[in-house]
C-alpha cells in the first residue's frame, strides 16, 4: 500500500471512510479481495508470494492497513514480509496496545513499515520509525511512505480532496472516492520529497495513481462503515496503466453477520 486516506468520525452517516491505493511491481502475483478459505473471518486481497495482505477487515470489525516506509539506506534482506503484520492483526484477538507492544519487539525482523489498525470505533497508528502508539481522534488523515500526515504532495492532495468530499452531510458515492484515487497529476520537481531514489523515480512515485514500465498502482480500495455498522468494501484491480480498465469486487455486510457479498 502506498497511499491511505482515512476519515474517522467526520461524517454524519459514517464511522469510517477509507480510500487506499496499493502500488506494487506488476509481476508480483496477487489474489483479489475475498473472504479467505483458511480464515473465513478475513476479507482482504492476498499477496500470493508470501501470503500476507496490505489491507483487510474482519466480520467483527478488526481493520488493518499497511504502507512501506521508504528508507533505502535501511533495506534488509532475509526479513519477514510486512504483509503479515496486517494479516496477523486481523487473525489474532490481541487488543491494539498489546499488538503494538508485541510488534515493536520484533520490528527489526521487517523492513520499515507504517501500520493503521483497530476497529470501527478505534483506529491507531504505529511505525517502525517511531516509538509512539498514536490513537486517532476524529478527523481526516493521509499516509504514504513516510509518517502519518507527512505533507508530501500526494498525501496533501488526497487528504484535502477527501475532506472536501465528506464536508457535506450527503451519503457518499464510492465513484467520487475512486476519482480521487485515480488522479495522475504530478507536482513540480520543487515539491517532490527526496527519499534517495533519484529524481526520475521521485516523479514516477509522486502521483496518487502511479504508472511505469514495471511498477504502479495495482488496485484501489474503498471501505465505508456507516453508523449502523454496515460495511461496504469495494476493490478495483487494474488492467495495466489505464484506471478506467478494471475488475471490481464488492462486498456488503453488517459487522458480525454477513448480508451480501457480490463479485
Amino acid at each position: 500500500m502506498c497511499l491511505i486516506l482515512l476519515s474517522f468520525y467526520s461524517h454524519s452517516h459514517y464511522r469510517l471512510v477509507l480510500a487506499a491505493n496499493r502500488d506494487e511491481f506488476y509481476d508480483r502475483p496477487t489474489a483479489p479481495a475475498d473472504f479467505w478459505e483458511d480464515e473465513p473471518n478475513v476479507l482482504a486481497g492476498r499477496d500470493l508470494k508470501h501470503g500476507g495482505t496490505w489491507l483487510g477487515i474482519t466480520k467483527t470489525g478488526r481493520i488493518a492497513a499497511l504502507t512501506n516506509f521508504r528508507n533505502l539506506s535501511n533495506i534488509k534482506t532475509s526479513v519477514l514480509s510486512r504483509g503479515h503484520l496486517v494479516s496477523d492483526f486481523l487473525k489474532c484477538r490481541d487488543k491494539p496496545l498489546k499488538y503494538y507492544q508485541r510488534v515493536m519487539t520484533t520490528a527489526h525482523n521487517y523492513n520499515d513499515f507504517n501500520l493503521l489498525f483497530g476497529n470501527q470505533d478505534q483506529i491507531h497508528f504505529m511505525s517502525s520509525q517511531s516509538e509512539n502508539f498514536q490513537s486517532l481522534t476524529a478527523g481526516t488523515y493521509g499516509l504514504s511512505n513516510h509518517l502519518l500526515d507527512t505533507p508530501w504532495p500526494k498525501v496533501k492532495m488526497g487528504r484535502d480532496s477527501l475532506r472536501q468530499l465528506i464536508s457535506t452531510d450527503e451519503e457518499l458515492c464510492p465513484e467520487a472516492i475512486f476519482q480521487i484515487l485515480t488522479d495522475k497529476k504530478c507536482p513540480g520537481n520543487e515539491f517532490l520529497p527526496d527519499t534517495g531514489v533519484g529524481l526520475e523515480w521521485e516523479r514516477i512515485l509522486a502521483p496518487i495513481f502511479i504508472t511505469s514500465s514495471v511498477y504502479g498502482t495495482r488496485s484501489s480500495t474503498v471501505l465505508l462503515i456507516d453508523l449502523e455498522n454496515k460495511v461496504t468494501f469495494i476493490e478495483r484491480s487494474y488492467h495495466g496503466h489505464d484506471p478506467s480498465q478494471f475488475t471490481e469486487k464488492k462486498f456488503e455486510f453488517k459487522l458480525n453477520s454477513i448480508i451480501l457479498p457480490t463479485a
